[in-house]
């Protein structure tokens, strides 16, 4: 039988530095919940809003695989090799921070806040040399199904991580069903609404809720409102 955690939205930890906003699913800086250290590889799923011009200032990482997905406004990186780049809405961005790596994350602009998520997965490779990728997605291809936005391999759809997970994002319209099958054995899924409300597996999910589900081999989806967007979160469970 599936084993399932629910984590409704308002029992996320909160953060407010003033110039940022962040929503913890995980336990994450002064948030500490015993209960919700990780789940599987998931270590950390944030959900950020950083005020206008301000923004993360160069800081280290290693070990760690670390994706970023905007949700709203521009984002800009620079990192210790050498890139600088801004990502928007429609884009994914993923850093193997493996032996180490700085870097920095700014508000692009000084007049509207940028949304974003934060997401970092333990990887299955330890002490990789650091690498950074971004790539640009075609919203509508995820129009009433999953698109695949990451994956364990280089030349599949999406980026690419040091880690046996898949990342899939759909926006459905109500009443529509959406079957997903994992695409490995024991692993579980992570399902978080950015929008709207669905149900998964005889669960109703309202936005920011999450839910991990595992010990099953395919979950069912189905979407309670128009333009309900949704990430799904693929991962190992034992690391």
């Amino acid at each position: 039988m599936s084993q399932i955690v629910l984590h409704p939205a308002a029992s996320r930890g909160f953060a407010n530095h003033g110039w940022l906003q962040s929503h913890h699913s995980f336990s994450f800086a002064s948030f500490h919940d015993p209960e919700r250290i990780h789940f599987g590889a998931l270590r950390v799923l944030n959900d950020d809003t950083v005020k206008g011009g301000m923004g993360f200032g160069k800081h280290p990482h290693d070990n760690m695989e670390i994706i970023s997905i905007p949700l709203e406004g521009d984002l800009e990186h620079q990192d210790s090799m050498g890139n600088k780049a801004v990502i928007q809405k429609g884009d994914i961005q993923v850093m193997s921070a493996g032996t180490g790596i700085y870097h920095s994350e700014y508000n692009k602009n000084s007049d509207e806040a940028v949304k974003f998520l934060q997401i970092w997965i333990f990887p299955n490779k330890r002490n990789v040399a650091p690498r950074y990728d971004q790539i640009t997605l075609n919203r509508e291809d995820r129009k009433n199904k999953l698109q695949q936005i990451l994956s364990p391999n280089q030349n599949d759809e999406g980026v690419w991580i040091h880690q046996d997970a898949w990342f899939h994002m759909g926006i459905f319209d109500q009443g529509m069903h959406q079957g997903y099958a994992f695409k490995q054995k024991n692993n579980g899924v992570y399902a978080f609404v950015l929008e709207g409300s669905f149900t998964i597996n005889g669960n109703k999910l309202s936005k920011r809720d999450g839910m991990g589900i595992w010990e099953t081999d395919s979950i069912e989806i189905e979407s309670n409102e128009n333009d309900a967007e949704i990430l799904l979160m693929e991962v190992p469970m034992k690391i």
